[in-house]
């Protein structure tokens, strides 16, 4: 049988040294290896998971107990000991005794053997003992960093931005496992009769909640594309837009593709749906689901949003830029972003929306409906480029809306009338 510690371990290094999303490395490793059921695959996935979620508080814990610190560490056992912490103090149902051996055994395998005793007594440490957070009263910034594993920089923004509470509860939701979101295919099945089938619960107008996260590409119903998986806060996004059936959407940025297909179970397979993207093994990725999906009036291919086609001009009803953005919004799904983004990237990813929009605009009909939309909370990549657009071109702000994460991704929605010429 495969050593599932050790495949989680060697996850955790090429996420770091390779700089990959968590959930790709998952996806390709687990793919990978032979021998691995469906309760090892779990356990593999809460460990790298659970590690990229809290990282900044396990390093604090093995810190405070070691003399080298975490960052010094040799790479195998600088994930060695974070698999550890995380099965020592995050996972209850896990011996600290067998979290602790099997540490030491695997340091030994790899050739560590004269770091087996470091391995255990800092280990055993730790588990002895609870480690004290960082006193709030001398510094809620570096508190929330720690207890919420955020970069400072961005607890310090929240905090200004939001105040210490609602900043706390952004924080704290980024840590909470997240359950699976699902958007029906109600031109092929009713929600109550998916529902049924899935023994899942409703969520807003048209999605679900899975009841687990098992392999949900062998979920027959997925086979049958009855579903696709998206985030309630994007299903949001998409009825702001409100597409009806017969008219034309342009979706700018559209991969992975979820809005563009929500977009055509709201048209009932009826009009026209332009799903672009700029990546074009992603618009692949995007024919191939609506395939799966029987989707007839989505056509994708890739082009730049910040490139206007003359072609398209003033033929859209609705145009969708959901932008590229920070993305800290879904810090909760996707954890290796808190450690990638740097406060430049803010105003660095607000410039490109900008022009995005000073594109895409020019798509939308007289009376025509824009939706501009991100995945992050920062002010310069909503409230503000919503303000700027505002006041350069032909625009009405009919609805603005920020989305806290909580039960879904933390998201901004701004919807826009184009004026009808006089």
């Amino acid at each position: 049988m495969p050593n599932e510690r050790e495949i989680a371990i060697n996850i955790l290094m090429k996420i770091e040294r390779e700089h990959s999303y968590s959930g790709i490395a998952l996806s390709r490793n687990l793919s990978a290896a032979d021998g691995l059921d469906a309760r090892g695959r779990g356990f593999i996935t809460e460990i790298v998971n659970g590690c990229m979620r809290n990282l900044i508080w396990i390093d604090y814990i093995i810190d405070t107990y070691s003399k080298l610190s975490v960052g010094r560490m040799e790479p195998f056992i600088r994930h060695l000991m974070r698999a550890s912490v995380y099965q020592m103090k995050f996972m209850d149902r896990i011996p600290v005794s067998a979290a602790v051996d099997e540490a030491v055994k695997l340091a030994r395998r790899h050739g560590f053997g004269g770091l087996a005793g470091f391995v255990n007594a800092v280990l055993r440490n730790i588990a002895r003992s609870d480690v004290p957070l960082p006193d709030r009263a001398l510094g809620l910034d570096r508190f929330l960093s720690v207890r919420y594993s955020f970069p400072m920089w961005i607890t310090r923004y929240y905090l200004d931005r939001f105040g210490p509470e609602t900043a706390e509860e952004i924080c704290e939701a980024a840590v909470r496992v997240p359950r699976v979101h699902i958007c029906v295919n109600t031109p092929r099945i009713s929600r109550a009769e998916l529902l049924k089938r899935l023994e899942a619960e409703p969520l807003g107008a048209n999605g679900a909640v899975l009841p687990k996260t098992s392999d949900i590409a062998k979920l027959q119903p997925f086979k049958d594309g009855l579903f696709h998986v998206m985030d309630y806060s994007s299903m949001r996004a998409v009825e702001a837009l409100d597409p009806k059936p017969g008219c034309v959407v342009m979706d700018l940025c559209a991969a992975p593709g979820g809005k563009s297909f929500y977009c055509a179970y709201l048209m009932r397979n009826e009009g026209r749906i332009y799903a672009w993207d700029i990546h074009p093994h992603k618009v692949s990725l995007i024919k191939s689901s609506a395939r799966r999906l029987g989707l007839e009036n989505l056509t994708a291919r890739a082009a730049d949003a910040r490139v206007f086609d003359e072609r398209f001009a003033e033929t859209a009803d609705c145009v969708l830029i959901d932008a590229p953005c920070t993305g800290l919004g879904v810090a909760g799904r996707k954890p290796d972003i808190k450690y990638s983004r740097t406060e430049a990237d803010i105003q660095t990813l607000a410039t490109l929306q900008r022009e995005i929009l000073s594109a895409g605009w020019k798509y939308v009909k007289p009376g025509g409906r824009l939706v501009y939309s991100t995945c992050t909370l920062t002010r310069e990549e909503n409230e503000d480029n919503a303000a700027w657009f505002a006041s350069r071109f032909p625009f009405i702000l009919d609805y603005e809306a920020t989305l806290p994460p909580g039960e879904s991704d933390g998201f901004y929605i701004a919807r826009f009338i184009r004026r009808k010429e006089l």
